[in-house]
């Protein structure tokens, strides 16, 4: 019986393959739970007021963090299923805030791939954006992955 919800092999992330997630709106709980389980009490993202007297940004602001682990989370769910080995390195680059009710995409382009000297597993590397619903890139981040080939090269 086949199984879906796996995620894609090496051999089905070529050099400029692109595509895009879901969408996933951020929502005050995912804020209030995020900041608790890291630990990351900044006033920027627990005092209201502090926010509204002392800086630019207006509204209930997410950490940046939050934005790219719910990314993260939409790319396991669509591609990493069985398949993702590790996690590298990346770079990422925060663009612009994203706030409670804001609903976010990840679109991918595959900007390198190579196999690995074993030849069951290959190295990819993607741009990630993220994107919120006005349609502007709040995170851009370039992940390598080790994924898993589907037979051995």
């Amino acid at each position: 019986m086949e199984i879906v919800g796996l995620g894609l092999h090496y051999e089905e992330l070529p050099l400029g393959r692109q595509f895009m997630t879901i969408g996933r709106t951020v929502t005050e709980a995912d804020i209030v739970n995020f900041i608790n389980c890291t630990g990351m009490t900044e006033v920027l993202f627990t005092d209201m007021e502090y926010l509204n007297e002392h800086s630019d940004i207006r509204g209930r602001v997410a950490p940046g963090a939050l934005a790219y682990t719910i990314a993260e989370g939409l790319l396991v769910q669509s591609t990493m299923q069985h398949t993702g080995l590790a996690f590298l390195n990346m770079e990422l680059d925060v663009r612009a805030p994203v706030f409670a009710g804001d609903t976010i995409h990840v679109e991918c382009e595959v900007i390198e791939a190579r196999l690995t000297k074993k030849g069951t597993r290959g190295l990819v590397r993607t741009r990630n954006k993220i994107i919120n619903q006005k349609g502007e890139v709040v995170i851009e981040y370039t992940p390598l992955r080790m994924i898993k080939c589907r037979s051995a090269h």
